[in-house]
Parts: structure tokens; C-alpha cells; sequence
């Protein structure tokens, strides 16, 4: 048995029993990975896999606890490899980030180029998804941290560190009636006018909803999309009123689109940075988590998270001068 063919299992499960998608998530030929899956059913004396024709068709109850010591055993000796190339002060390496698509557009890019020029050899990999997928790329291991949003409790991660919060404003075509009522904008004003807003709107328990149903009031949501850039487009070409995050407005501000406050209309979010406990860390990504917070240091973020202790907490909104992505930004 070999760390190899155990990483191979966990890939296979982790790809739905996809050995195609599996085999290009580790970067080995389908006739490779399945020899080797075969030899490690061969050396276990039993399948892992039940078979329909040339395909995967479930996980026996077997595999099911050979997956169970599977992933903390691949995760220390990934740990491993990262401890003797952080002792080395090994200057390659990879960081895999997964989070939405706001953050990798609107907030991380400034943050990431400034780690990149400490730390020019490392290959740093974003994986843009809605939180659910994020989440779900963190449990899995295949990203060293996570980056999302939430209007209420934290996500569930092992770790969770506030960064900064902020709100959603309304964009309109600049002409429109509502840049001309004369007082702030209303949830009644929304209701009567189609709304363009993130994937995570059309959940019932989504923020925007509740404050909707909390007015009684019945929001017509339209179209939703991932991107803010997106969201403004059609907005722009007449599909409805949109509701993005603040963090996107220089990018898609024009002379032909209108912005409207609604910090008084919809809960104000938190963007959390979300690690995993048994996730030993490399240098640069300590890095980048100090960056990321006021007033902590590398050696500050590693002792407190290795030792489950706790970090500064002071949480700046996205337009304080305390934010550290806006400050870089000017």
C-alpha cells in the first residue's frame, strides 16, 4: 500500500467515481490510476469500488472505512512535506484558494500580487464557486483556505476569522425613477421592479429573502448570476434592478448606471477566512492570513492557530482605513 494509491482513492471518490475527472485532479493517465486502485484492492483483499460495465458505480461499505483513515493519513503526510519545506525556508510550493467570485475579483487581487512579490516561485491557484462549493473544496482538502460571506452565523470551518464586512447597494440605469424619489430607498420601492442578484438570493433562507419576508413583502428575483460584472450587464440592458456587493463598484461604475445605498434595507455581511485545523501551514500562507488581518504577524498566526489560541479580532468594514485590502488598494 502507498500513499500514491490511497491518493488515488480519495481522488476517485472526491470526482463522483469519475476516474476521467479524477485523473486530471492528480495528473495521471485513467489506465495508471486504475492499476493502481487494483493493486491496492488487490493487497486489501477486497474492492473498493462495485462495478457496472466499465464504470464506478458505488463505494462498498468497506472502502467507506478505508476512506475514513485514508484522509487524515494523507493529511499528515502532507503536513509533513510542508513542515520540512518550511524548516528548509523553501521558497516553491502552490497555494490553493477557494472562494466566490466577488472576493477573487474585487478583493484578492492586490492582497495576492503583493504575496507573489515576497514569495515569487509560488504557484498560487483560485477556484472561484458559490460558498457552498468553497466549503466543500476546504473539507475535501483540495484548498489551503477558504474565503466567504454571510450575513448571520459564520460558516462552519474548524477555524474562522473575520475580515472585514460590508454591504450591498442597488444599481440602476442612471435615469431611472428611483434615483429620483427624494428620500432613501425602500424594500417597497424594490418590490414592484425585477431584481438581478448573486445565485445565493434564490435560496429561501437567503438574507435578501428574509428581509423581504420580514416586511411582507415578496421579492421578484429575475435573474441571478456569480459575478457582479455579470449582474451589471443586464442591468444595463434592462432585466431589472441589481444588488451587489459594494466591493464591486469601481469596476462596473459608467455614467449610464446609477448606485443606491441599501445599508438600512439588507443585513450588513462578514467575509471569513476559513482554515483547517489539521492543515499544517507553509510559510507564504501564514503570510498572506497576517496580511490579511490588523495588527497580527506571521509568527502570531501560526502560534495562535497551532495552538488554538486566538487572533486580533477587531473586524473593519470594508471602507475603514482599518481594512487592510482597502488600504492597499490606495
Amino acid at each position: 500500500m502507498t500513499l500514491t494509491q490511497l491518493r488515488y482513492f480519495t481522488a476517485i471518490v472526491d470526482a463522483g467515481l469519475n476516474i476521467t475527472l479524477a485523473a486530471k485532479k492528480v495528473h495521471a493517465t485513467q489506465s495508471g490510476l486504475s492499476k493502481q486502485i487494483k493493486l491496492l484492492e488487490d493487497e486489501l483483499g477486497f474492492l473498493l469500488f462495485t462495478r457496472r460495465a466499465r464504470s464506478l458505480s458505488a463505494l462498498t461499505p468497506a472502502a467507506a472505512r478505508v476512506l475514513e483513515h485514508a484522509r487524515p493519513l494523507l493529511a499528515h503526510a502532507g503536513n509533513i512535506r510542508a513542515l520540512s519545506e518550511n524548516l528548509r525556508r523553501e521558497t516553491e510550493g502552490e497555494l490553493h484558494i477557494a472562494t466566490t467570485h466577488t472576493q477573487a475579483r474585487h478583493v484578492l487581487p492586490v492582497m495576492l500580487a503583493r504575496l507573489k512579490r515576497s514569495y515569487p516561485k509560488i504557484a498560487m491557484h483560485l477556484a472561484p464557486g458559490g460558498d457552498g462549493e468553497s466549503l466543500a473544496r476546504l473539507a475535501r482538502g483540495e484548498a489551503d483556505l477558504a474565503i466567504v460571506s454571510s450575513s448571520g452565523a459564520a460558516p462552519a470551518a474548524d477555524i474562522r476569522l473575520p475580515l472585514f464586512q460590508w454591504e450591498r447597494v442597488a444599481i440602476v440605469p442612471a435615469r431611472h425613477r428611483l434615483t429620483r424619489l427624494g428620500r432613501p430607498l425602500q424594500l417597497e420601492d424594490l418590490v414592484h421592479y425585477p431584481l438581478v442578484s448573486y445565485e445565493s438570493s434564490r435560496e429561501r433562507g437567503s438574507s435578501l429573502q428574509r428581509a423581504f419576508e420580514a416586511a411582507g413583502l415578496e421579492p421578484q428575483i429575475a435573474m441571478t448570476a456569480r459575478d457582479a460584472d455579470l449582474i451589471a450587464t443586464y442591468v444595463r440592458n434592462g432585466l431589472g434592478i441589481g444588488i451587489v456587493a459594494e466591493m464591486a463598484m469601481e469596476a462596473i461604475e459608467g455614467d449610464d448606471l446609477a448606485v443606491l445605498p441599501t445599508d438600512h434595507l439588507l443585513p450588513t455581511c462578514t467575509t471569513w477566512l476559513l482554515l483547517r485545523r489539521d492543515r499544517l501551514l507553509r510559510d507564504h500562507t501564514a503570510d498572506l492570513i497576517a496580511q490579511m488581518l490588523p495588527g497580527a504577524d506571521a509568527r502570531t498566526v501560526r502560534r495562535a492557530i497551532e495552538a488554538e489560541g486566538e487572533l486580533p479580532q477587531a473586524v473593519p468594514h470594508w471602507r475603514d482605513q482599518g481594512n487592510p485590502f482597502l488600504a492597499r488598494r490606495r
